[in-house]
């Protein structure tokens, strides 16, 4: 693959996954390096299938294609003309790996047979939507997580219709992610939270009533808590990070 991939025009080749079952799928996605859980991956799987027959989505930041695998497995389960759309930047660094990250995401497509399902678009996402002018049935944001790029992201909703959903990843959990949607989503009149899955949060183009915003403001004390758990993680005081529920090193979701 170079340059930004086109869809095949007789269909995607069948491959080791394109008939499969959730399952399969998050086995081979499970392999690659990443933050998605398996609860996650299963609400990536749902909304997709749900989509049914010729669903186009979007995903905004595929790294080494953890999500990826599982969006295009779905894809294929759905029916045979359904479309993924991978935007990244790829940017360089050792944080998000660059040239090497798209190898990694290509290879891990074709190993699992569904290179044919998707289109990598090496650019920035505010650059691509600036520009899309094709239907979209579904948006999944993991994009950088500042306040700014996931603003920017959430604009991606305007090429959804009415009923259309967008997955956020590390809602609730990022200090920026959070903020975005405490300024684009909670006040909107377009966008609503229907729900929370971890740290992804599943939002949808509609008009929110009073119970949305209340549904919104619930997620407040859990990320709160995340962020008093990543503070102590930093200060290296793991005792109150204990005393939170959270175990290891790592940061929560």
């Amino acid at each position: 693959m170079s340059g930004e991939n086109q869809y095949p025009t007789a269909g995607p080749p069948v491959g080791a996954l394109s008939a499969g079952t959730f399952k399969q799928a998050w086995s081979r996605a499970a392999e690659v390096p990443g933050w998605l859980t398996e609860a996650q991956a299963r609400r990536l799987w749902d909304e997709t299938v749900r989509l049914g027959q010729g669903a186009h989505v979007v995903e905004i930041g595929s790294h080494r294609g953890r999500s990826t695998l599982v969006l295009a497995a779905a894809l294929s389960c759905a029916g045979p003309a359904g479309r993924l759309t991978a935007v990244d930047a790829f940017v360089a660094g050792p944080r998000y790996g660059g040239h090497l990250a798209r190898s990694a995401l290509e290879c891990n497509l074709r190993l699992a047979g569904l290179e044919g399902r998707v289109r990598i678009i090496a650019s920035r996402s505010s650059d691509v939507r600036q520009t899309w002018q094709v239907p979209v049935d579904l948006v999944w944001v993991d994009g950088k997580h500042d306040f700014w790029t996931c603003s920017d992201d959430l604009r991606w909703s305007r090429h959804l219709p009415s009923g259309g959903r967008m997955l956020v990843h590390d809602a609730f959990s990022s200090i920026g992610v959070t903020s975005a949607l405490l300024v684009h989503v909670l006040p909107s009149r377009r966008l609503r939270l229907v729900e929370r899955v971890g740290s992804l949060a599943t939002l949808e183009v509609g008009h929110p009533d009073w119970r949305d915003r209340l549904r919104f403001l619930r997620q407040l004390p859990w990320w709160a808590r995340n962020i008093a758990v990543k503070l102590s993680l930093r200060l290296r005081v793991r005792f109150l990070a204990h005393l939170l529920g959270h175990h290891g090193a790592d940061d929560p979701f």
